[in-house]
């Protein structure tokens, strides 16, 4: 392993984490907001616990509750119920803290504001299903691994949910909502967002059926009557506010490699693909410059998808490093590194992964089949065998993926 890069790699990762920290962008969004007298807060998603927090130190409320991922919530806050629950796939922990929430909620007046704080796996934490758990579970098992992308994969979840498309907002109806979004979806389209359970749906039964057919979805009779059924299109008792997305991780990143003396291109924060062909792209560019003889860096951004087909273990951001670890191959102090800035990718205790030169001659030598085990989509395993797992640890953000090729000619 090439011990200067993998140095970089872990600064920019913890540089470009750092800046889209949710805390003083919760601040900033309600230092001059006036919410009323009466307020409620409900905080649902990866970053719920540290969006919460610094809500509370803000707002006079009345209570509060948060909803977010098992391990990320990090001590007690005033007067709040703290939950940990599934993610990507709910669980009935989830279930339980959405009833706490509808409980707390139930009610209110035109008088009262709910200061919805919502951040990425929310679709998965925050949820009232329409079917049983157990189906809900087997059908966003099933789109999570057919290739499906988030936009489609939450087109298909408003419709099994109680809470979700805009149902929330419905629910809460008369009382006025107030939401602060920290956005992991490319483009930050508010109604996928988590679901957009405070959001009028755009998409239609039309793109709900076509999904469903296209990838090749087993749906029971009753799941099948739901997508037929429409999600809301007006809203009229919630205001959002989107404060921080993939598109400031990656400047942060670029300005971190700017003061290590890389020479940077940001390509793209919008990229959305199968997760080893972004890898292979990265491969390639890596190819194409390495022998320009300047230090260099090239990043991406967006949210890639996994097409699984085998049975092994890993996440978008370690099939990516992985994509790339063949078109890097014996290129000299050249790497390729993908990261999560929620910590966690996929199911692992991974953010990510590191490849570089040196990859694959490391694996051979342990005479570990690349091949054989990447097309058993067990990245993450290829990775802990030659030291390239990124680990952060949940980090209380969640503003998307983000990738970079570092080429060292300094």
């Amino acid at each position: 392993m090439n011990t200067r890069l993998r140095q970089d790699a872990d600064k920019i990762t913890e540089y470009a984490i750092n800046a889209v920290l949710p805390g003083e962008a919760v601040r900033r969004a309600l230092i001059n907001t006036d919410l009323g007298e009466s307020v409620y807060i409900v905080a649902v998603g990866k970053a719920g616990f540290s969006m919460a927090k610094a809500a509370a130190e803000l707002v006079s409320y009345k209570k509060g509750i948060v909803i977010t991922k098992y391990g990320h919530v990090n001590g007690k806050i005033r007067d709040f119920e703290c939950f940990e629950a599934g993610h990507p796939v709910p669980d009935d922990n989830g279930v339980y803290a959405t009833g706490k929430v509808l409980e707390l909620t139930e009610g209110l007046t035109e008088n009262d504001t709910v200061l919805f704080l919502l951040s990425g796996g929310g679709s998965a934490l925050f949820e009232k299903p329409l079917v049983s758990l157990e189906e809900l579970q087997d059908i966003t098992k099933q789109l999570l691994a057919s290739g499906a992308d988030i936009n489609e994969i939450n087109t298909i979840r408003k419709r099994l949910s109680g809470v979700k498309g805009g149902r929330f907002a419905d629910k809460v109806y008369p009382a006025k909502i107030f939401s602060i979004i920290l956005s992991d979806i490319v483009g930050d389209p508010l109604d996928m967002i988590a679901s957009g359970p405070t959001v009028a749906d755009t998409s239609t039964t039309g793109m709900a059926l076509d999904i469903i057919q296209r990838y090749g979805i087993t749906l029971s009779r009753e799941a099948k009557m739901l997508m037929d059924t429409e999600t809301p299109k007006e809203v009229t008792n919630s205001e959002n506010q989107v404060i921080g997305s993939v598109r400031e991780l990656c400047n942060a990143a670029a300005v971190c490699c700017k003061e290590l003396g890389y020479e940077t291109v940001f390509l793209s924060d919008s990229v959305c693909a199968e997760a080893r062909e972004v890898g292979s792209m990265l491969g390639a560019i890596a190819q194409t410059h390495a022998g320009d003889g300047r230090k260099l860096a090239y990043i991406l951004g967006g949210e890639t998808v996994v097409h699984i087909k085998g049975t092994g273990m890993g996440g978008r951001n370690q099939e990516i490093a992985c994509g790339a670890a063949g078109g890097i191959s014996g290129l000299e102090n050249t790497a390729v590194f993908s990261v999560g800035s929620d910590g966690t990718d996929g199911p692992t205790d991974a953010a990510g992964g590191y490849v570089d030169s040196d990859t694959l001659n490391t694996l051979d030598k342990m005479k570990v089949s690349f091949e054989e085990m990447f097309d058993n989509n067990d990245s993450y395993h290829i990775l802990e065998k030659c030291g390239g797992l990124i680990k952060t640890g949940p980090t209380g953000t969640n503003v998307n993926d983000f990738s970079v090729v570092l080429i060292d000619r300094g």
